[in-house]
């Protein structure tokens, strides 16, 4: 089962039905969504998900609402057969906070989905119409739910794992809080180690490529039998260097005989490099 399935199964299973006022507002965030459409005093909602269309029934029979429900194919189709829709618009505008989180579980079961967290953090909500995709956004904002609009899908969209938990939090799906937190908990320690993994891996890379090159460095003075025109430092370095191609150059300046810091090394390496550019320039 999906992440936005198993949200959807424990909404399904969490209602509260003495209090008929908030049963209207999950109602009217169904018939305000994508998949629903209005038709004189007629209602249509069509989903392909079984806890969307379950809750759905639950809601339409503890309101004495009369519907006719029908499967096609894998599609579930609930016709209300007669509901005053301006009535139950009217709660968009309430300022009641157990009413507005009502309307957002409604939306959200309506046509809401939530990504696998695993991979990305997305969830979306999908309205038949902009002005109540507007409506919903405003309540969002009353309640500090960082929420995004398109208005050219007419959806709202959250893209951030404080967003969704959030949004989790709202509608009342309390158990899948805890169960995303614990996948976005794992998945930022991965991301964390992913990350160090990498840049150990560029700087062993660094360091390698930048070994190679002092090597070529000091084995082409050898070559030229120009080794002894060196200092003793920068002779000391060299064999450690060809000895030891392996190590950083902090790791490099403690095997002097007198160890000096990392930028005492660079700095020793740095000359033999220049002084063997001056011998390939002299070479050619």
């Amino acid at each position: 089962m999906s992440f936005s399935s198993s949200v959807k199964e424990e909404l399904n299973n969490n209602v509260n039905f003495k209090n008929k006022e908030l049963l209207k507002a999950e109602l009217l965030g169904y018939l305000i969504t994508s998949n629903a459409t209005i038709e004189s005093n007629k209602a249509i909602y069509v989903t392909e998900n079984e806890f969307n269309i379950e809750h759905f029934y639950k809601l339409l029979f503890n309101l004495n609402i009369d519907y006719e429900p029908e499967i096609k194919k894998k599609t579930f189709v609930a016709t209300i057969t007669h509901i005053d829709f301006e009535q139950y618009v009217q709660l968009l505008d309430s300022t009641k906070n157990e009413i507005t989180k009502a309307i957002i579980k409604g939306c959200f079961m309506g046509s809401g989905a939530i990504n696998d967290p695993t991979k990305s953090y997305h969830a979306e909500i999908k309205f038949s119409s902009k002005e109540y995709c507007d409506k919903v956004a405003q309540i969002c904002n009353n309640l500090e739910l960082n929420i995004k609009q398109s208005s050219s899908q007419n959806s709202l969209f959250i893209k951030s794992g404080d967003g969704i938990a959030a949004l989790l939090a709202i509608v009342g799906a309390n158990n899948s809080v805890i169960k995303f937190e614990e996948i976005r908990t794992i998945r930022e320690v991965r991301n964390d180690l992913n990350r160090k993994v990498n840049s150990e891996t560029a700087n062993i890379s660094k360091t390698v490529k930048a070994s190679v090159d002092q090597i070529k460095d000091i084995e082409f003075i050898m070559e030229m039998k120009k080794f002894e025109s060196l200092t003793d430092e920068q002779k000391e370095i060299a064999k450690l260097r060809i000895e030891y191609p392996d190590l950083t150059l902090k790791e490099l300046g403690l095997k002097l005989d007198t160890p000096i810091g990392k930028s005492g090394v660079n700095h020793r390496l740095q000359k033999i490099h220049e002084y063997a550019e001056e011998l390939r320039k002299l070479d050619k």
